[in-house]
């Protein structure tokens, strides 16, 4: 399957630059795009019951219950290291590449000067406003999530009504936590009353993955037409145009793919191959490769979630009372990739406006990317409203992060293969650690 996928990204970015070289890019984005559209629609629309029905049939299958409170101190330690070692290695890499300082040295000392303005102003507000109508909504968005309590991301993972919590797939935490009580809940009950819900549950789980199935045997014909849509969109009827983009922005692109590829392809195989003898790179990346190839082409963990838990049971053999508590709690919290992408960014953006960012400053980035990565999760458009707040933290302007928009869909879909790669990275070595992997 994940042959057939790479074929389909292939041939969907082919033909997007095809069509727009032959100006018909229109057709394109009317015709080719909505099947990528359905494609990921459908993913979503099963993951929260899928999420909902593993979590609850992971717990019911433990028979010490000691065994749950063990398996979450250390999926959540365990996706804290990972997260500050993505941050540690884009600090390192932004620093030491320096891709804000490659920039045209004029431009930089013309930035420096806008910047000083923006400092001088009692309220940067109007100077976001006027240059972008959208960015006053992600900001208005940011500072409401900056100026809630520090305990407020505990008040936001309890649903006021899960059927409220279950249509949104933003809301995805809360029903982790739901299903979470709930399966709790079913292993102190009675088990009379215990065992028919139990076997509902067990059908409901069944079915949902069967539809997995289903839905994946068209996966390369749809990640085809995303890939068509999403070059088509961003070239129109200049082929060229991808390239401009690029260019200005590309230092800045390239030290984040390193990062990220650095992560991928170095980082999570030397640990799993590490704790895990009998596992080589090669099977490693074989097992998940489905589920990286559907990130990237949807770049959403969560529409990614039911095959990343289909890769993780049946190819890296750990067993559904792991993966289904691992992954969607990784799906919701664990974004290594996008915390690695955030400590890069706010670098470079200060490198290009030339500001120099002392110890203490990268310090408080490493802890505020951290936090900001946990409680991304219930926020639309998370990572670039996240970024806003780690740039507000060091006293940067927000309005900076329209500079890496033209660059950013791109890099959202590298960044998503990263956090799911983490994700089954952990859910293999927590249940190596139970000594469950077959």
């Amino acid at each position: 399957m994940h042959v057939r996928i790479i074929i389909g990204l292939v041939a969907g970015i082919v033909f997007a630059v095809l069509s727009s070289a032959l100006g018909i890019s229109e057709f394109t984005i009317n015709w080719i795009d909505p099947f990528g559209t359905i494609f990921i629609r459908a993913l979503k629309m099963i993951a929260v019951p899928l999420v909902l029905f593993s979590i609850i049939k992971g717990i019911t299958g433990l028979s010490d219950v000691s065994k749950l409170g063990r398996l979450g101190l250390k999926t959540i330690l365990t996706y804290l290291v990972t997260t500050i070692a993505a941050i540690s290695i884009g600090l390192l890499l932004v620093n030491v590449v320096a891709p804000g300082k490659l920039i045209d040295n004029e431009q930089r000392q013309e930035n420096r000067t806008r910047y000083e303005e923006w400092v001088a102003q009692e309220d940067g507000v109007g100077l976001i406003d006027a240059e972008d109508p959208n960015m006053s909504k992600k900001m208005e968005a940011a500072k409401k999530q900056k100026e809630q309590g520090p305990l407020q991301f505990l008040v936001d993972m309890i649903p006021e009504n899960i059927f409220n919590s279950a249509s949104n797939n933003g809301l995805m935490l809360q029903v982790i936590v739901f299903a979470l009580f709930f399966g709790i809940c079913l292993l102190f009950i009675d088990e009379k009353y215990a065992t028919p819900v139990v076997q509902l549950v067990d059908g409901f789980n069944e079915v949902f993955l069967k539809m997995v199935d289903f839905i994946m045997k068209g996966a390369p014909f749809f990640v085809f037409a995303l890939l068509a849509g999403v070059v088509s969109k961003l070239a129109g009827d200049d082929p060229m145009k991808v390239v401009e983009i690029f260019k200005g922005l590309g230092w800045y692109a390239l030290t984040v793919a390193v990062g990220l590829g650095l992560m991928i392809f170095v980082i999570y195989p030397l640990v799993i191959t590490s704790f895990k003898k009998d596992l080589s790179y090669r099977d490693f990346f074989r097992a998940i490769g489905p589920a990286q190839m559907l990130a990237f082409s949807t770049s959403s963990s969560a529409a990614t979630l039911p095959v990343t838990m289909e890769c993780v049971h049946d190819n890296l053999k750990v067993p559904k009372s792991v993966s289904s508590f691992v992954l969607p709690i990784g799906a919701t919290v664990n974004m290594d990739g996008t915390s690695l992408y955030q400590a890069v960014a706010v670098v470079f953006l200060a490198q290009f406006h030339m500001v120099d960012l002392d110890l203490s400053q990268q310090l408080l980035i490493v802890l505020t990317a951290t936090l900001a990565s946990i409680g991304s999760a219930a926020v639309p458009s998370a990572g670039l409203i996240m970024l806003i707040i780690v740039l507000e933290s060091v006293g940067l302007n927000p309005a900076w992060i329209a500079i890496i928009f033209p660059v950013d869909r791109i890099l959202d879909m590298c960044r998503t293969v990263v956090n799911v790669t983490g994700d089954a990275t952990v859910s293999t070595l927590v249940a190596q650690s139970e000594g469950e992997l077959k």
